[in-house]
């Protein structure tokens, strides 16, 4: 089993950024690719972007591109999701999650976070 607990959500100003973490504990060496998603009140659940856990390979959504970079510090076993020009239709909670198997462009994860709000005010 594989624990994943983010942090660093808060609210912040339009146009402003953010750092959310996501670290990793229990069973890391199963991991192959780390993810972030958002789920907004009423909305289905959006991916963000993954990272493979191996190397610095990235995919990102279209709508955060440029302005999303997610890294990782293997000695922590913690990846990062640095937010720049955060819009206040991206106020969401924003989870973590982690697959075993590889591919950054599909969805099939096997861990997921708790999740922490990310609000941005107009």
């Amino acid at each position: 089993q594989v624990q994943l607990a983010e942090s660093g959500g808060g609210l912040v100003q339009a146009g402003g950024s953010l750092r959310l973490s996501c670290a990793a504990s229990g069973r890391t060496s199963s991991i192959y690719v780390m993810g972030w998603f958002r789920q907004s009140p009423g909305k289905e659940r959006e991916f963000v972007g993954a990272i493979y856990v191996s190397g610095s390979n990235t995919y990102y959504a279209d709508s955060v591109k440029g302005r999303f970079t997610i890294f990782r510090d293997n000695a922590k076993n913690t990846d990062y999701l640095q937010m720049y020009g955060l819009k206040p239709e991206e106020t969401a909670v924003y989870y973590c999650a982690a697959k075993r198997g590889p591919g950054l462009k599909e969805y099939d994860y096997d861990y997921w976070g708790q999740g922490t709000q990310v609000t941005v005010s107009s």
